[in-house]
């Protein structure tokens, strides 16, 4: 019996900013402008993306902004419908930890914002909800003087 070949390909960089764009568009997250997408793809610590062999097409993504030293930030973790289930995110997050094992000082801070979906994913690698002691918070509109 032959073995079935990874359809899949992890990627250890950026995906191109077309690529980034469709992905956080289609996979459900808001969307970016190409302009945008262009800062995200050219100053993250790492970046990470996963490539169907059979199309050639960048199917999955997660990158980790931060210091470098001591805290960083999961983002962007996406992964078009079709391809879901597969296991890719899993992949993703794990080659983004192993990131910071191989390349960190010790006890890094590590922190994502975990949409309903992606709990069982984060909750199965480790990360804990910080509620009640901190809730993650976004800049909204900024009241004006």
């Amino acid at each position: 019996m032959t073995a079935v070949a990874d359809p899949y390909e992890l990627v250890p960089t950026a995906p191109d900013v077309d690529a980034y764009v469709r992905l956080r568009r289609d996979s459900g997250l808001s969307p970016k402008t190409p302009e945008q997408a262009g800062y995200a793809v050219a100053n993250s610590w790492a970046f990470v993306h996963v490539r169907h062999r059979p199309t050639g097409e960048a199917v999955a993504m997660g990158r980790l902004l931060g210091d470098g030293g001591w805290y960083f930030h999961v983002a962007d973790m996406a992964t078009l419908p079709d391809h879901q289930r597969q296991g890719l995110g899993r992949r993703v997050l794990e080659w983004l930890l192993a990131q910071i094992d191989e390349r960190a000082p010790a006890n890094p801070y590590v922190t994502l914002v975990a949409d309903p979906p992606g709990r069982p994913l984060y909750r199965s690698l480790g990360f804990v909800e910080s509620a009640p002691q901190g809730v993650g918070m976004v800049l909204g509109t900024r009241p004006t003087s």
